[in-house]
């Protein structure tokens, strides 16, 4: 098992062919963007988040003392990813994909290392939307969710996560997790992917 000061590596290096994958996958900093790409993107993105905080919540339930070390409620998503939506003039359509189970501690926060990091570079995101002229007008939220707080918010979830395997937990186990949540997101979002991304 890795020191605790280790983990936060791990998940990064161990992620990084299934992150490019998402990014390539999506390409949402293509300049020529469309106001229906986004939303679709935003519609199956809707989806997973709902399937993956699902999961989280039934984790939630089982581990409330865990999912409070890392401020799960306030970290959902999946009402965003909505709302954006109807700002695009649209309703969420998707069906939910069927996503593993999250049994324990150290399977939530290999999840939540995906769905979290996310909205690091959705900051990079936001401010690319905001100057695309088929976006004028529309705010959307779902990707940079904290704001100012960005930061603080990432830095929480890596204290938790190095605190997890200083207690005792498993950097395997979160690997595992993120990985299975990255190829899944990944997958999930193919339909909406930009000409010539491999399948």
């Amino acid at each position: 098992m890795l020191g605790e000061e280790d983990v936060l590596r791990l998940l990064r290096t161990g992620t990084a062919a299934e992150h490019d994958d998402v990014e390539r996958t999506l390409d949402l900093l293509d300049p020529s963007l469309s106001r229906a790409r986004l939303a679709h993107v935003l519609d199956l993105m809707h989806g997973f988040w709902r399937a993956a905080e699902s999961g989280l919540d039934r984790w939630a339930d089982a581990f409330p003392v865990d999912a409070g070390t890392v401020a799960w409620p306030r970290r959902r998503r999946a009402e965003l990813f909505a709302a954006d939506l109807r700002a695009l003039g649209t309703a969420a359509s998707a069906p939910l994909p069927q996503l593993p189970p999250v049994p324990g501690t150290d399977e939530a926060l290999g999840r939540m290392y995906v769905l979290e990091g996310s909205t690091l570079g959705g900051v990079f995101i936001d401010r690319h939307l905001a100057g695309l002229l088929d976006l004028a007008g529309v705010r959307v939220r779902a990707f940079s969710p904290y704001g100012e707080e960005t930061g603080a918010m990432w830095a929480a979830f890596r204290r938790a996560t190095r605190a997890r395997v200083a207690g005792g937990g498993d950097s395997a186990t979160m690997l595992a997790s993120a990985r299975t949540t990255f190829a899944a997101l990944a997958d999930w979002c193919r339909p909406a992917a930009v000409p010539g991304v491999r399948a």
